[in-house]
């Protein structure tokens, strides 16, 4: 019987990531481990709703055996079995992300032997993860580079903290995945974003689309920013995500979510000063596909190479 691989959860930031990154690769590769010490730097540490959404997902793409997922655990054991395809339905239950569960099973259903369709509810706007905009512009674009084929619909946002949102995403199998060579991120060729406001004044996106193109006028390029009013939400959000388009064919991207008692002005203003400060390291990548990107590039036949405008830990 092969032995588990163990893992430290409390290595680096001791976050979430390294739980993701370690269900996605153990899928792939069919090999047993034990995580330890989950997200032992965090206030709320072990397992919360969204991780273990993520668990039960890919617990279920590849008929794994697992032991200690449950609300709170620090330790968990996941042996995978062979990777599944077809239909999937998962529930966070909660506000949590749906990007994140998305962030781990994505690079299992690129290796599965026929394309799957996931619905996901839980949170697709929401603080400390990757917005739904962002995944859908800006990373699953990137990936396309890589030979990862896969598309995501909105079909209802959720906010923090009754979540609601809810996704499909359809994967096509990959196979081996392409080397990139990433450098620099080459001159703006014009900006693009959606500002969305959901049940809330419509003037809320507005605003917060125009304070975001004021700011982002020196750039001196084309500015598109999609305004989107909804009514379909369980609960109110607003947010707004932006990308710049190079000559390099990269995407750059950031983002600022809405809350209560935020202008809608700082809101756009935060997404475009931010952008700014990505653009202006001339990286090929901002700081948050920079974190995705690795694991992809690891699966990937060959040497990649990015440059990424921020490390992270």
């Amino acid at each position: 019987m092969e032995s588990a691989i163990i893992i430290d959860g409390s290595y680096g930031e001791g976050g979430g990531q390294i739980l993701r990154s370690s269900l996605a690769l153990a899928s792939i590769l069919g090999k047993p481990f034990e995580i330890r010490n989950i997200r032992a730097k965090r206030r709320n540490a072990g397992l919360q709703h969204q991780h273990l959404t993520s668990v039960k997902a890919i617990a279920t793409i590849t008929n794994a055996a697992l032991q200690g997922a449950e609300l709170g655990s620090t330790t968990l054991f996941f042996k995978p079995g062979a990777l599944k395809c077809g239909e999937f339905s998962f529930d966070v239950g909660t506000a949590g992300s749906i990007t994140l569960v998305l962030q781990t099973i994505l690079p299992a259903l690129v290796f599965a032997p026929c394309p799957s369709t996931v619905r996901i509810r839980g949170g697709t706007d929401v603080p400390m993860a990757p917005p739904i905009d962002y995944y859908v512009n800006v990373v699953l674009r990137l990936l396309e580079h890589l030979g990862v084929r896969a598309r995501v619909k909105l079909l209802r946002r959720g906010h923090y903290p009754k979540g609601g949102g809810l996704v499909e995403a359809h994967v096509e199998p990959g196979g081996p995945l392409k080397p990139v060579a990433w450098t620099k991120g080459g001159h703006v060729k014009a900006v693009y974003g959606i500002s969305h406001a959901v049940n809330l004044p419509r003037h809320v996106a507005e605003r917060q689309a125009r304070a975001a193109e004021e700011a982002l006028r020196k750039l001196n390029v084309p500015i598109e920013i999609e305004v989107e009013h909804r009514s379909d939400g369980v609960g109110p959000g607003s947010g707004i995500v932006l990308w710049a388009e190079t000559d390099e064919g990269l995407r750059i991207g950031s983002d600022s979510i809405g809350e209560r008692g935020r202008p809608a002005e700082a809101v756009g203003r935060e997404a475009a000063e931010r952008l700014l400060d990505e653009l202006a390291t001339g990286a090929s990548l901002d700081s948050h596909m920079g974190d995705m990107i690795v694991l992809f590039m690891a699966l990937a036949e060959g040497v990649s190479t990015v440059s990424v405008s921020r490390r992270t830990a």
